[in-house]
C-alpha cells in the first residue's frame, strides 16, 4: 500500500512537468498498463518485485488521476472573445473578502449570466475579482460591505487567467488552476439602470457559505478588538488562517528567523487543539458514572475522545482555509481516530502514507508547493529520529521532565537540519538562528498565544477583549525577539538554488548524520553537503554577456551581467503599496541567483513603471551605484549609497563589454519644459560583435535627436522598445538607424494603455524585425558569446496551463 501511494504522488508530480495534456487514448493505455502490474504483483513468483511493480502502478494510476483532474478544470475556460467585454451575472461571495487600500477582492460563484448583444455568453463557474473604490465613488454600497455568501449582480470584465512568468517566481497560473478559478476580472461601474451593481440576498445557504461567513465573523471582532494593533493581523491568521494581513517586513522576520510555520493554523496547533478537545472530553465521559449519565455505557470513553478530537481538528482546518500543512494533520489524525475507534494498533509510517495519499489525491497540484514538502519532510524526519529508537525509563517526575525536554531538543535539531537540504533547494536560504527562535517561539505560540486567541474570538466581552490583548502582548514581545535575531549579520546562511545532484547527495548525507546511534561514522555524512556548501552563483564566461528581460507586467525591468559585474536596468512597477517588480520578481531571482551584490542599478526615469521596485532593492541588497535621470530630492535617490545623473557621453567598460549612455544631455537636466519620459537613460551595451539598445520611455522627439546625433552608432542586435511599442515613439528612421534583429517588448497582459499599438507593432513587422513580447513569452533571455541565444520562460519551462 505504501509503495502504491508513494507511486501515485509520484505519478501525479510528474504529470505537472508535461507541457502538453495526454491524449484519452494515452489515458487508457497507462490504465490498462496499471491493472497489468496490480495482476502482476500478485504472483508469488514476481514476489521479490512486488514494491516495484506497486510503485509502477501507483505511478500509472496518479499520472492518470492528475491529467483527468487538469483535463476537467481546464475545460471550464473563458472564450477569448469575452475578455474585455462587460457581462453581468448573478452569483455568491465565495470566499473571505480580502480588502486593501484600493478596494476589495474576493471569489464570486456564478449562478447565472445575463444576455450580451440577446446571446447568453458561457463563462466559468468560479471567478476572482477586485471591485476597486475609485470607479465607483457614487456607489450607495460601499464594496467594504461585501460578505461571503451574499448574492450580487454584478457587471464585470473579465479575461483568462494570465501571471507574470518569471525563472524562480510564483506560478500565478498555475495557483488559479489549482482553485479552480478560470476567470479573473473586476467590477464595473454601473452602466444602466437595470444592470445595477447591486445585493440581492444578505445570505445564500451553502456549506461553504457557512464557513466562510463564520471566518469573517471571527475576523471582525479580532479586528474590531485589536484595531490599530501592528500584529493584529498574526492573531488573524492564527485564529482563521487568513496572512494577508501581516506586513511584507513582518514576514521578512519571520522567515529569516524560521517561524513563518507558525504564524498560521500550522499542524501543531490543530494537533494540540484536536487533543486538548479529545482529552477534556475523556475525562468528563469517564467521569459521567458519577452522574445519572453514565456514558461510557453507550460509548467507550475512548471512542468519545477520538469522536471529539477529530471533530475539533476538522473545524480548525476549515477555519484555517485547509492548507497543505493543515490537511496533512486533519488527515493523519483522523487515520489515528479511525484506529482507535476500531480497537487497532496504527504503523506510524501507513498514517503518514495516507495523509500523503489523500492530499494529492484531493488536490494533485499540492506536490508543486513547497508547504507539501516542507510539511511531509518536517514529519517523516520526526518518524525517522524517533519510532522505534529506545529510550531508557524514567523514575521520578524530575527526570521524565529532563527527558522531555532532552527529546524536545533533539527533536527541534533533527528537523532543523534535516529541513535544510528542503528549504536550500526551495528558496535559496536556511536560517541559521532557527533553533533558537522555534526554541522560544513554538511553546509560547502553540500553548499561549494560540489558545488565547482561539478563546478571545468566541468569548463574549469583556472575556474577549482580555484574551486578544493579552495574546496581542506576547505576540509583539516575540516579534521584538525576532527582529533583534534576524538583524544579525549571520542570521540567514544564502545559497544559490542547487541542482538537484546537490539536493539529492545533500539529503542522503543528511539522514546518514540523522541515524540511530551506532551507525558507523554518522559524522561522513557532513562530506555530502560540501556540494551544496561550496555552490556559488553562475556567470557568463570572459568576453561574454547575458541579458535577462523579466517578465513584470507594465513596465521594465532588465539585468545585464558580465564575467564579475552586474548592471540592472529599471526595477518594475508599483503593484500596490507592499508589493512591487523588485519585491516579487528580481528579489526572489536574485536571491535564487545567489547573487547578493549590484555593481549598478540604472534607473532610466521616475515614472512608477520603471522606478517602482527600487527602494525595494537598495534595502534588501548592496548596490555600489545607482545612476538615474530622477529629480535629486527623490527618496529613490536619498536611499542610494551613492548616485549620479545619468548624461550622454558616460561610458564605461567591464569584462570586454562597453557601456555607453548615449541620453538625455547634461542642458536637459536645467530646463523644466521636459516630462521625465524625455529624460530616459538611454544605455547601449556592447560585447564582442553585438549590441542592445535600452532607451527607456523616450519618444519621437528624443529618437530624432539619437538618429541625428549617433547616426550608425545607435545599430543593435537587441532593442528594448521604447515607451513599451507606444504610439508616440519607434518612429520608422529610429528603427532604420538601429536595424535590430530582434525587438523585446515589455508590456503587461492587456494592460490598459494597449501597449504596443497596432500599428506600432506592425511596423516592426513590416521592417523584418523579429518581435519578443513579455506578456506572451515571459521573461526574455539574451547570451551573447561567440553566437546569440534568445530564448524565453514559457517555451523553456513549458507546463500545459500556460494553454500555449
Amino acid at each position: 500500500m505504501r509503495s502504491a501511494i508513494l507511486g501515485f504522488v509520484l505519478g501525479a508530480a510528474w504529470l505537472q512537468t508535461c507541457a502538453t495534456l495526454p491524449q484519452y487514448f494515452t489515458i487508457l493505455l497507462l490504465l490498462i498498463a496499471a491493472c497489468v502490474l496490480i495482476a502482476l504483483a500478485r504472483y508469488s513468483i514476481l514476489k521479490k518485485f512486488k514494491m516495484p511493480l506497486f510503485v509502477l502502478f501507483g505511478t500509472a494510476l496518479g499520472f492518470v488521476w492528475a491529467a483527468l483532474f487538469a483535463q476537467f478544470y481546464l475545460s471550464h475556460e473563458l472564450p477569448k472573445e469575452l475578455e474585455g467585454r462587460d457581462i453581468t451575472v448573478i452569483g455568491t461571495v465565495a470566499s473571505l473578502p480580502n480588502y486593501f487600500e484600493r478596494g476589495v477582492r474576493f471569489n464570486f460563484a456564478v449562478e447565472d449570466v445575463l444576455p450580451v448583444d440577446g446571446v447568453v455568453p458561457t463563462i466559468p463557474g468560479k471567478l476572482a475579482l477586485s471591485w476597486y473604490t475609485s470607479f465607483n465613488p457614487a456607489d450607495a454600497t460601499p464594496v467594504s460591505e461585501i460578505h461571503a455568501g451574499e448574492r450580487w449582480q454584478l457587471t464585470l470584465r473579465l479575461k483568462r487567467p494570465h501571471g507574470n512568468a518569471n525563472p524562480y517566481g510564483f506560478d500565478y497560473e498555475r495557483w488559479l488552476l489549482e482553485q479552480n478559478i478560470r476567470a479573473t476580472g473586476y467590477v464595473r461601474p454601473d452602466q444602466k439602470a437595470e444592470l445595477k451593481n447591486q445585493r440581492l440576498s444578505p445570505f445564500v445557504f451553502s456549506f461553504n457559505n457557512v464557513v466562510e461567513r463564520g471566518r469573517g465573523w471571527l475576523r471582525s471582532r479580532i479586528e474590531r478588538t485589536l484595531e490599530g494593533k501592528p500584529y493584529a493581523g498574526v492573531i488573524v491568521a492564527l485564529v482563521v488562517g487568513d496572512q494577508r494581513a501581516i506586513s511584507q517586513s513582518d514576514w521578512a522576520v519571520f522567515n529569516r528567523t524560521g517561524v513563518s510555520h507558525l504564524i498560521s493554523i500550522s499542524g501543531l496547533h490543530i494537533t494540540m487543539i484536536a487533543a486538548m478537545f479529545a482529552g477534556l472530553v475523556f475525562a468528563l465521559w469517564r467521569r459521567s458514572f458519577f452522574t445519572s449519565a453514565r456514558l461510557p455505557l453507550f460509548l467507550p470513553a475512548q471512542k468519545a475522545a477520538a469522536l471529539a478530537g477529530g471533530l475539533a481538528a476538522l473545524v480548525y482546518v476549515l477555519l484555517a482555509g485547509a492548507g497543505v500543512p493543515a490537511q496533512r494533520t486533519l488527515y493523519m489524525l483522523t487515520v489515528v481516530a479511525l484506529a482507535l475507534w476500531h480497537g487497532r494498533i496504527t504503523n506510524v509510517s501507513y498514517v503518514l502514507c495516507v495523509a500523503l495519499g489523500v492530499v494529492v489525491l484531493l488536490d494533485p497540484w499540492a506536490v508543486l508547493g513547497p508547504g507539501f514538502w516542507l510539511s511531509f519532510g518536517a514529519v517523516a524526519v520526526i518518524l525517522y529520529v524517533s519510532v522505534g529508537r529506545a529510550r531508557p525509563p524514567s523514575q521520578s517526575a524530575g527526570a521524565r521532565w529532563r527527558v522531555g525536554l532532552k527529546n524536545a531538543g533533539l527533536t527541534q535539531y533533527a528537523v532543523t537540519l534535516g529541513l535544510v537540504p528542503f528549504t536550500v533547494l526551495l528558496f535559496g536560504q536556511a536560517s541559521l538562528v532557527s533553533p533558537i527562535a522555534n526554541a522560544v517561539a513554538i511553546p509560547l505560540v502553540s500553548f499561549f498565544v494560540t489558545p488565547l486567541a482561539l478563546a478571545g474570538s468566541v468569548l463574549p466581552a469583556p472575556l474577549s477583549a482580555w484574551c486578544l490583548v493579552s495574546a496581542h502582548f506576547l505576540v509583539e514581545m516575540l516579534a521584538q525577539l525576532l527582529g533583534w535575531m534576524s538583524s544579525w549579520q549571520l542570521a540567514v546562511w544564502t545559497v544559490p538554488i542547487p541542482g538537484w545532484w546537490m539536493f539529492g547527495l545533500a539529503l542522503f548525507g543528511t539522514l546518514w548524520m540523522l541515524a540511530p546511534r551506532g551507525w558507523p561514522v554518522r559524522y561522513l555524512g557532513a562530506f555530502a553537503w560540501l556540494p551544496l556548501l561550496l555552490n556559488t552563483a553562475t556567470h557568463p564566461r570572459a568576453g561574454e554577456m547575458w541579458v535577462t528581460a523579466f517578465d513584470v507586467g507594465q513596465g521594465m525591468a532588465l539585468l545585464v551581467e558580465t564575467e564579475k559585474h552586474r548592471l540592472l536596468y529599471d526595477t518594475g512597477p508599483v503593484y500596490s503599496p507592499e508589493s512591487d517588480g523588485g519585491n516579487r520578481v528580481i528579489l526572489p531571482y536574485l536571491h535564487a541567483r545567489g547573487i547578493n551584490r549590484l555593481d549598478a542599478v540604472m534607473i532610466s526615469h521616475s515614472d512608477n513603471d520603471h522606478s517602482g521596485g527600487a527602494l525595494s532593492i537598495l534595502k534588501e541588497i548592496e548596490v555600489a551605484q545607482l545612476s538615474s535621470s530622477l529629480p535629486l530630492d527623490h527618496p529613490i535617490v536619498s536611499a542610494a549609497p551613492s548616485h549620479q545623473r545619468c548624461t550622454a557621453g558616460q561610458a564605461w567598460e567591464w569584462d570586454g563589454a562597453r557601456f555607453e549612455v548615449l541620453h538625455p544631455s547634461p542642458e536637459s537636466y536645467d530646463s523644466s519644459k521636459w516630462k521625465p519620459n524625455a529624460r530616459s537613460c538611454t544605455l547601449k551595451i556592447s560585447v564582442g560583435e553585438y549590441a542592445v539598445l535600452l532607451p527607456g520611455d523616450i519618444e519621437a522627439r528624443q529618437e530624432a535627436e539619437l538618429v541625428a546625433n549617433q547616426g550608425d552608432n545607435l545599430r543593435a542586435h537587441i532593442l528594448l522598445a521604447p515607451h513599451h511599442g507606444s504610439g508616440t515613439s519607434s518612429t520608422e528612421p529610429f528603427l532604420r538607424a538601429v536595424d535590430p534583429q530582434y525587438a523585446v517588448f515589455q508590456v503587461g497582459y492587456r494592460n490598459r494603455y494597449r501597449h504596443p499599438k497596432q500599428e506600432v507593432y506592425d511596423r516592426y513587422g513590416a521592417l523584418g524585425i523579429s518581435r519578443l513580447r513579455s506578456d506572451d513569452t515571459g521573461a526574455i533571455s539574451l547570451r551573447f558569446a561567440q553566437q546569440m541565444q534568445v530564448s524565453d520562460y514559457r517555451s523553456e519551462h513549458a507546463r500545459y496551463w500556460y494553454g500555449r
